[in-house]
């Protein structure tokens, strides 16, 4: 039965979401749907807002809604106690294809503290042609998780040798090498 607070489907006087209401409570409506009530019919809430989304995003004229700028990646920050005594803090950057001195590799970029106040980038180079010639000789190419853990391997190493210094203003990153002569000892040490 129904309360007479629900008054007919064609009265303006109330929002379409209260005739939904009373329809879903008195079980006119066996399914739910993304159908919405105007007027005195049913339109599709997808469609209607279809429509809308054009009008506040159009680039023919300035934009209604500026774009939103893209957050910055949430880092989670990790410590590790070197062989040297300092205690750095570190987060992984960025890794790229690039080229050192000419020759392909991966570079891997870390942002490192040595004293809980200031960061620095600090770079380690993955040389290809070293492990071109791992995957020669085990009959498969690390993978890039593999890759990844060799570089991190190599920043503790350089943690341990103190070779992780901070640069000044317009200096070029620290940077370290993952090369035939130390990549089978970072990958045995990872149980490659």
């Amino acid at each position: 039965m129904e309360s007479a607070d629900c008054s007919p489907l064609n009265d303006a006087r109330f929002s379409s979401a209260y005739y939904k209401n009373c329809l879903l409570q008195f079980g006119y409506a066996q399914f739910g749907s993304d159908l919405e009530l105007w007027g005195n019919r049913a339109v599709s809430y997808r469609n209607q807002l279809a429509a809308q989304i054009p009008a506040l995003t159009s680039l023919a004229e300035p934009p209604i809604i500026p774009p939103m700028p893209r957050p910055d990646a949430v880092r989670r920050v990790k410590s590790y106690s070197a062989a040297d005594g300092f205690v750095y803090q570190y987060y992984f950057f960025e890794g790229n294809r690039a080229k050192w001195h000419g020759k392909p590799g991966g570079e891997f970029t870390y942002v490192v503290s040595a004293d809980r106040r200031s960061t620095f980038p600090f770079k380690i180079f993955v040389m290809q042609s070293a492990l071109d010639a791992w995957a020669e000789l085990n009959g498969r190419a690390l993978s890039s998780s593999e890759e990844y853990a060799v570089a991190k391997m190599r920043l503790f190493q350089a943690f341990d040798e103190g070779a992780v210094k901070p640069v000044s203003e317009g200096q070029q990153p620290g940077e370290v090498l993952v090369d035939e002569a130390n990549l089978e000892e970072l990958l045995r040490q990872l149980g490659i």
